[in-house]
């Protein structure tokens, strides 16, 4: 997701009254082991930005049906379920009930969209080029974010907002259903939010991206009430911090479960490239959701998509840490998954970029930076 879109909704969230949620006294966790030696693996994603917001429409194609969900910027998790379901009234309105329908695209919003409409009493052969765990949404840090690179202000009226509002709010309920879960696809944990030099000072923006709007009120009542921290009660050394308490998505164990239910309930994943539209034509089913993400840059030469790198460095496990870092103004957030301490930093050329090699320097340097807070 976007630096100060990232910092802002850590800080907004602790900026509101403090809630009266701590009944014993309070005490500093346990600090992070952080250090370049326990980086286990490095992964690439490309988050697809478009700035009229997610593309959610139907067209006829090469005589099929086709009902575009892509183009959800830095929001893909948190907003799935919710778009999903704009996507399968689409569906609802060119297919019969319980036809067998396309979904192309194993991300995020493929998965979601399958399960959304198998739920509904379609029928769904999954098609893919990659499946979980080498598609871009497996590299995402986990954060539920629905209002991370959704779009460029000037295209959100209104009426744009409300929809927004409506999907994020349908997400966050479908969320809940996998709380408690054995494997944890879904958890609630604080986080802290910490700078060196205060919350005074306004973080700058990012050369060459477009102004965000301001989403974050709108769903504000989603997310517990943050406080201020006196020294002692949070374990960073030399700096001051604010607490927050957010959704984080364990990614490889949410990808799992959500593909054994799309299994279990009789969907098919078939393995297959699409290089043109017109491939789209020699599948049987006649209604398709199109959900390739930056994908769709290449299949239908969609000039309304900006690839935007992510890179994730992944730490060994460790269990006695529960809680996320947001370090304001050095770019780093790391995040306590059940694969690892998975650790990101916001660079200065994401924007734009859709290179997929990694750089070890800059998840290194991010590790380093990390570190640095723990004294």
């Amino acid at each position: 997701m976007r630096r100060r879109e990232l910092l802002a909704a850590g800080s907004a969230a602790c900026a509101l009254p403090a809630a009266a949620l701590d009944f014993a006294a309070p005490r500093a966790p346990a600090a992070m082991r952080v250090s370049t030696d326990r980086i286990i693996d490095i992964a690439v994603g490309i988050r697809p930005f478009r700035a009229q917001g997610p593309r959610i429409e139907a067209q006829r194609l090469h005589g099929k049906t086709v009902v575009h969900h892509y183009g959800h910027g830095g929001s893909g998790w948190s907003l799935s379920w919710g778009s999903a379901q704009r996507a399968l009234a689409l569906i609802q309105a060119h297919a019969k009930p319980a036809a067998r329908i396309a979904v192309i695209g194993a991300g995020a919003i493929g998965l979601t969209t399958a399960r959304t409409a198998q739920q509904a009493g379609f029928k769904v052969r999954l098609y893919a080029r990659e499946r979980p765990p080498r598609v871009h949404s497996s590299a995402a840090t986990g954060l539920w974010t629905p209002e991370s690179r959704i779009a460029a202000s000037e295209h959100a009226t209104a009426a744009w907002c409300a929809d927004w509002e409506a999907m994020a709010r349908a997400s966050f309920k479908a969320h809940q259903g996998y709380l408690g879960l054995p494997s944890g696809p879904v958890e609630w944990h604080d986080g802290f939010v910490v700078s060196d030099d205060g919350f005074d000072t306004p973080l700058p923006g990012h050369v060459g991206e477009p102004d965000y709007p301001d989403l974050y009120p709108r769903v504000a009542d989603l997310r517990p009430q943050g406080k201020a921290l006196q020294p002692g009660e949070h374990p960073f050394h030399q700096a001051q911090a604010r607490r927050f308490t957010q959704l984080v998505f364990n990614i490889p164990a949410y990808q799992r479960l959500l593909l054994d239910d799309f299994a279990r309930d009789g969907g098919e994943l078939v393995q297959r490239e699409f290089r043109t539209p017109r491939d789209l034509a020699r599948l049987p089913e006649a209604v398709i959701a199109n959900c390739t993400g930056d994908g769709a840059r290449t299949l239908l030469g969609d000039a309304s998509l900006t690839p935007v790198r992510g890179q994730t460095a992944r730490l060994i496990p460790q269990p006695e840490v529960d809680y996320a870092v947001i370090y304001r103004g050095h770019n780093v957030v790391a995040l306590p998954r059940r694969d690892g301490l998975l650790v990101a930093a916001m660079g200065e050329h994401d924007f734009g970029n859709a290179d997929l090699r990694p750089d070890r320097e800059h998840s290194e340097d991010a590790v380093r930076r990390l570190a640095a807070l723990f004294g």
